[in-house]
């Protein structure tokens, strides 16, 4: 047991003892009465003073580590000026610290396989289990440390085990929404070989099989067939691997409860087809299929929450290869809607098979609100890098509001949108060809004019409802930039994000909680 409060006896920035238990207590050096829970089995302000000396820094996220006789302590800085954040602003300090030491943890060296991590959660158990289930995660493939994350094992190596000091319900939901995420940077970090579409709709098969309320079907290019879905087979006649559609509904609130309804690219590996992309970072086109991932991942962490609200997300599967069937520039494609399609650049793929999935959930279960995913556009990375998500909305009247909702649940979980705009004054960049709508508007405003395309293939966008209100508000997410974080952050490694998942289910948590 640790000595009672007050006694650092035990504790001294020595060589490490036994680290089989360690506590990860966040300070606010500004303010002693609000450095936490009383339940902490150390005091975190008497440990942080008797480390000053030589170290006086107080930055967001400093740690100090001390080990004794019944374990090791991490004491992490929430910065001076804690005190006078609020809201949103705090909440994200919190996630820094706590992410911050629990890296801080997972990179001690131990010859314990597993350390048994106590987190005082006490300032925001949401927002620190988020942190320390983010921070905790580690891709990796090799043999001989494998994290079993890229194998989809349930038994871990080398995992840090996290529980809260103090039990809380808010603690457990923030792990819902952290593990979702966890599962969507998995599959989207996962090579083009390991994650086909078959696969990716096996996983989550088995991911969904393990919650009640929920129906799955994967379905067959004979079956898009039969539904006129050209736009998405044109991108699938290259590929030798069969192509998917995914087809899943969670049933968490009444049957007469309009859905709502999310659509993801799944693109598993994007060679660009016949306009084949240059060979330099190619390998990241395994995350081609990110808006999938997302989408499901978040449909997941719905379905773990059990949230009263329905759900229907659908994913079109397929790989983008220059094989000998592969479609070529110039081709004309008749989609699902019955608009034609000119293919001027195969590269642009995924808004095809967006396309005929769009119209299918548009028509099919005609949903209160309609969101995609997609890493669709390299342009929205150059314009917004990997910091935000392109937000487009079809316009004021529709979907303002559904704007307004998923802003908040970004800023709420930081897992934040920037609103692009959708104006029909691009719209002679993609309907100037001899064919409807041509798949790429060039290279100016090329976010844009790609969600331009998709609006053009959602039944009931512009149309209203008796009382006046949309008939289905949509929304497109951009997450070329986001998909990858260049630089990490205090709680998430450099690599695939998994974003914007949190963002999503807490989106569809704030509408539940309105019913």
């Amino acid at each position: 047991m640790f000595l009672p409060r007050h006694s650092t006896r035990l504790f001294r920035a020595v060589e490490a003892g036994p680290k089989s238990t360690v506590y990860v207590l966040p300070i606010d050096p500004g303010s002693v009465a609000s450095s936490g829970s009383q339940n902490a089995p150390v005091d975190a302000s008497a440990l942080w003073a008797s480390a000053l000396v030589g170290n006086k820094s107080t930055k967001v996220g400093t740690n100090r580590i001390f080990y004794g006789e019944n374990g090791t302590v991490v004491v992490s800085s929430v910065g001076d000026k804690f005190g006078q954040k609020t809201g949103n602003v705090r909440r994200e300090l919190v996630r820094k610290v706590v992410g911050s030491a629990v890296k801080a943890v997972k990179n001690l060296e131990s010859s314990e396989l597993d350390l048994s991590v106590h987190v005082d959660a006490s300032l925001d158990p949401h927002a620190s289990a988020v942190a320390a289930h983010l921070a905790r995660y580690k891709f990796t493939l090799k043999t001989d440390k494998s994290s079993g994350y890229g194998l989809g094992s349930d038994t871990r190596p080398n995992e840090l085990m996290l529980s809260p000091i103090e039990q809380s319900t808010d603690w457990f939901v923030g792990v819902a929404y952290a593990e979702a995420q966890n599962l969507a940077r998995t599959l989207t970090d996962l090579p083009g070989n390991m994650m086909t579409p078959t696969i990716f709709a096996e996983r989550l098969q088995v991911e969904f099989s393990k919650h009640p309320n929920i129906s799955f079907s994967v379905h067959d290019t004979k079956w898009a067939q039969q539904r006129d879905m050209n736009a998405f087979l044109s991108v699938a006649k290259g590929a030798t691997e069969p192509a998917k559609f995914v087809e899943i509904e969670y049933h968490g609130g009444q049957p007469e409860d309009k859905p709502i309804a999310f659509v993801g690219k799944g693109v598993t590996f994007d060679s660009g087809g016949i306009s084949i992309k240059p060979a330099a970072n190619m390998k990241l086109m395994r995350g081609d299929m990110g808006g999938a991932a997302a989408v499901a991942a978040a449909t997941l962490g719905i379905a773990q929450l059990k949230l009263p609200i329905n759900v229907v997300t659908i994913i079109p599967l397929t790989e983008n290869m220059p094989g000998p069937s592969a479609m070529k520039p110039g081709d004309v494609v008749y989609a699902m809607n019955g608009k034609s399609v000119e293919i001027d650049n195969t590269d642009a793929e995924g808004r095809l098979i967006l396309a005929d999935a769009l119209y299918y959930a548009s028509t099919v279960y005609r949903p209160q609100s309609l969101i995609d995913v997609a890493t669709l556009t390299g342009a929205i990375d150059v314009a917004l890098g990997d910091v935000f998500t392109g937000a487009y909305t079809a316009n004021e009247q529709n979907s303002d509001e559904l704007w307004k909702e998923l802003h908040a649940a970004g800023e709420a979980e930081h897992d934040r949108f920037w609103r692009m705009p959708l104006d029909s004054a691009y719209s002679p960049q993609i309907t100037s060809s001899n064919a409807d709508l041509c798949n790429t508007g060039g290279r100016s405003a090329g976010s844009c004019t790609a969600a331009l395309f998709l609006k053009s293939f959602i039944d009931g966008v512009e149309a209203k409802a008796d009382d006046g209100s949309p008939a289905i508000r949509w929304a497109h997410l951009d997450i070329a930039g986001s998909m990858q974080s260049t630089h990490g952050s205090h709680y998430q490694d450099k690599g695939m994000t998994g974003r914007p998942v949190r963002a999503l289910i807490e989106w569809a948590n704030r509408l539940a909680k309105r019913k």
